[in-house]
């Protein structure tokens, strides 16, 4: 039996099994995150993960752009972080 390439989520939208990670491209990396994001949606990746902490929003959504894929075929996964210090 073949292995899933999605799983459907809660809301019934289907994510893609395996994702593109973006997470600690520091400032000096963007201009090679921007080629391999690139390359990753070229090669058949359709879900990149992402997060306003990272820096990488940016470099991602013009990565996006110039990929030519549809955005609608592309599952993003961003983050909000927050910090509470307690006690």
């Amino acid at each position: 039996m073949p292995l899933p390439t999605t799983f459907k989520l809660s809301s019934g939208h289907e994510m893609p099994v395996i994702g593109f990670g973006t997470w600690d491209a520091v400032e000096s990396q963007r201009p090679a995150l921007l080629e391999a994001t690139i390359a990753a949606l070229k090669c058949g990746y359709r879900s990149i993960d992402t997060a306003w902490v990272y820096g990488t929003e940016q470099p991602v959504g013009e990565a996006i752009r110039k990929s030519g894929i549809p955005r609608e075929n592309i599952f993003i996964t961003t983050k909000v972080y927050v910090s509470i210090r307690r006690g």
